[in-house]
């Protein structure tokens, strides 16, 4: 039995050069864990990411504290889990106090404002990228036209409803699974989790937080870009807590950090309330996964053989992707400036046609719009 502190080790190694997102931590997992060290051998890690793409909220996280407590169990879930988390969760936040704080340098906006204006691109590529795929496995259970349908339905929500995004997703997932006649619905651990948010955090912006970033944590089929319009309406539509240049920073502080791109909860949540704030919204996303795991992973090969289960993602799945592409459309609205525009464009060739990744891209986009203010062009208000 592998020790705590190869556990500790290895995957805070993997928390703090993970960069690229779930695609990036798939890849340094599987040669970890079944190339190097042979804790798991090929056909479980598959399982294992399979069964992860099945649970809500951050799948490459729950892979991470999966292998943990397949080495160690539960004690190296919790240790391996926080060791891939809390690297990526120290460098968010210390980037968001540079980018949120009073009166940032003009420096600091003008970069951020620059990879802002490629999120929306980001947001376009991600959702583009996981639409093959599922195309592919349509015919297998579900139907094209359906897959169509739930697909449209997720990006229209994103584009315009905003907070009632989770309930067409868990509408999509209910429809589909009846159109299978798979006699029950799939229920999970979720109905447990409100407890965390019934406790009562206390006044002002604690409590509303909290819903957020629980939603985010256990009800965002699909996980990364999902979770975007999600935030986007509580924290600048609702509340106020951020406006959209922020939210924009935001998202692209969660894009070129390691680590899961949950943790842009993190930001929202300094914005929210301030560090308690941002450690609180990153404990509450990412508890759910945690449970998941903890409580679940030994029913990890019943899970997968749910037809229940496997009918609600065949429907809530492209409706995510939907969700994904749609986010751009807000994302892009939200930009002030012309040569924002501009930027994004030129971030849209180099993802979708030159097929550079979205760390790069966001870097130059941040270093383009510095040389832009610099010449004298205005930043967004």
């Amino acid at each position: 039995m592998e020790s705590l502190r190869t556990i500790l080790v290895e995957w805070g190694r993997i928390g703090c050069v993970g960069f690229g997102g779930p695609p990036a931590h798939i890849a340094l997992f599987r040669k970890l864990c079944v190339d190097d060290r042979k804790w798991l051998d090929a056909r479980e890690f598959e399982d294992a990411i399979a069964a992860c793409n099945l649970l809500p909220g951050p799948a490459s996280t729950q892979l991470a504290i999966f292998c943990a407590w397949r080495v160690r169990g539960r004690a190296g879930a919790l240790v391996g889990g926080a060791a891939f988390i809390v690297p990526g969760l120290v460098v968010i936040l210390a980037l968001a106090v540079l980018f949120l704080r009073g009166d940032p340098p003009t420096a600091v906006k003008a970069a951020g404002a620059g990879a802002g204006a490629a999120v929306a691109a980001v947001a376009v590529h991600a959702g583009a990228a996981l639409v093959p795929p599922g195309w592919r496995r349509a015919p297998e259970r579900s139907s094209r036209a359906r897959w169509a349908a739930y697909l449209a339905v997720g990006a229209v929500a994103a584009a315009t409803v905003g907070p009632w995004l989770v309930l067409l997703l868990v509408g999509c997932g209910v429809v589909e699974t009846l159109a299978q006649r798979v006699p029950t619905t799939p229920r999970g651990p979720a109905p447990h989790l409100p407890t965390l948010a019934a406790a009562g955090l206390g006044a002002g912006a604690l409590l509303p937080l909290t819903l957020l970033a629980l939603k985010v944590g256990a009800l965002s089929y699909g996980g990364g870009f999902v979770i975007i319009p999600l935030m986007r309406a509580d924290a600048v539509d609702q509340h106020h807590w951020m406006t959209d240049a922020q939210f924009l920073n935001a998202v692209a502080l969660g894009q070129i950090t390691p680590g899961p791109v949950v943790q842009t909860i993190a930001v929202v949540g300094y914005a929210a309330a301030g560090l308690g704030g941002g450690l609180l919204a990153s404990a509450v996303a990412f508890g759910p996964s945690f449970a998941f795991i903890l409580f679940g992973a030994d029913r990890f090969d019943r899970l997968r053989g749910n037809r229940g289960v496997r009918a609600f993602l065949d429907g809530a799945g492209p409706a995510a992707i939907g969700a994904i592409l749609g986010s751009a459309v807000p994302l892009a609205l939200a930009l002030g400036e012309p040569w924002q525009y501009a930027i994004l464009a030129g971030a849209a060739v180099l993802m979708l046609a030159l097929r550079r990744g979205p760390v790069l891209t966001l870097l130059g986009a941040a270093a383009a719009g510095m040389l832009i203010v610099w010449a004298g062009g205005a930043l967004p208000q």
